[in-house]
């Protein structure tokens, strides 16, 4: 795994530590924690402000909540930010954690960078999914998100970083996002959210279920449908977790309608909606269904279950190959125009990030 190489920076975290915090090494303010790096922070720096975290394992819960952050770790593998949270599960308070508080990191200001490092949610969804459905410790809803990227978040770059979970891994809900060489894994829906995001040259990784017939759903894009892109992943690896992950059950997508309230009181899943996810240039392994997508449910106004079918979102593909690859009415292709504006720029809004 790559080693991190950066010479300047503002803040070391060390978890080895054995001074006061924010005591001068070499003329760097050193902490144990990075939650209390963060805290040390300014609060509205206009220039990059660079925390370089050494090796171990973190278990600290984050929000990065101030801009110009950047977490940078000694080793991708070995610097790691962790906590097990899932949805249903209790807070020291006695409420639940939810969804998007789960998170073991969430971001919720501008350009934020990382580099270097694992997010991890730490919750053991296969040992909760194995226990019988009389047993009042088994979680119902056992989302947990490793990275958040949520209302306030815009221009976040994220290199060479490993983000794991398995269901909801990486929430990517708002403003524009770019990953490179990165190792994203999960199982259901592990990609989500309605963020303008672009994942070059990553590994997009679906962990075993166990199943013969559903291993899960890669994304779950909530695009709104004044936003022409969602999702585009490019020159990236859709593989497999484990070699035993039975061909043809973990579908590319499906389409998310998150429930919206309206000022009348009535709820119902937002009808603006519509997914959009692009796969271009990617290889695929054999876990890919043959029709590549499948549909998702919600309630209408009235409460009714109705289905969000993916011929009726924006889902396609462009030149894959591998043995995940198939071409049916089900797999719709862009042309070679579409494709063309296809680019980091468009996608991500003028924003070109280097």
């Amino acid at each position: 795994m790559k080693n991190s190489t950066i010479i300047s920076y503002n803040t070391v975290v060390d978890i080895n530590f054995k001074g006061s915090d924010g005591t001068k090494l070499n003329g760097i303010e050193t902490y144990k924690t990075i939650t209390e790096a963060l805290s040390k922070a300014p609060k509205s720096s206009k220039t990059e402000y660079i925390i370089f975290i050494k090796s171990g394992r973190y278990n600290e819960k984050i929000t990065v909540d101030k801009p110009n952050i950047t977490l940078i770790g000694q080793n991708m593998s070995k610097t790691k930010i962790t906590f097990a949270a899932a949805n249903s599960m209790l807070k020291p308070d006695g409420t639940t954690y939810g969804t998007f508080g789960s998170a073991s990191v969430s971001v919720i200001a501008e350009n934020f960078k990382a580099e270097n490092l694992t997010f991890e949610n730490a919750f053991d969804y296969l040992k909760n999914k194995s226990k019988p459905d009389n047993d009042q410790t088994k979680l119902a809803n056992p989302q947990a998100v490793a990275l958040s990227f949520d209302n306030g978040c815009n221009r976040a770059y994220i290199k060479d970083c490993i983000i794991t979970g398995y269901q909801d891994t990486l929430y990517a809900n708002s403003g524009t996002l770019y990953f490179t060489n990165c190792y994203i894994a999960g199982c259901i829906d592990f990609i989500f959210g309605a963020g303008q995001a672009f994942f070059n040259k990553c590994d997009i990784v679906s962990l075993d279920m166990g199943s013969n017939t559903n291993n899960g759903y890669i994304t779950a894009a909530s695009t709104n449908i004044l936003n022409k892109y969602g999702f585009v992943f490019y020159k990236c690896t859709i593989k497999k977790g484990h070699n035993k992950i039975t061909d043809h059950t973990v579908s590319l997508g499906r389409p998310w309608h998150p429930t919206t309230s309206f000022p009348n009181g009535t709820r119902e899943a937002d009808p603006n909606a519509v997914g959009s996810v692009i796969y271009m240039n990617c290889t695929m392994f054999s876990h890919i269904t043959i029709n590549g997508w499948e549909k998702m449910q919600g309630r209408d106004k009235k409460g009714d279950l109705i289905w969000f079918m993916p011929e009726t979102s924006r889902f396609y593909e462009y030149e894959n190959k591998g043995p995940g690859v198939a071409q049916n009415p089900s797999r719709k292709q862009l042309s070679k125009k579409e494709a063309k504006n296809c680019t980091e720029k468009n996608v991500l809004c003028g924003w070109e990030p280097k």
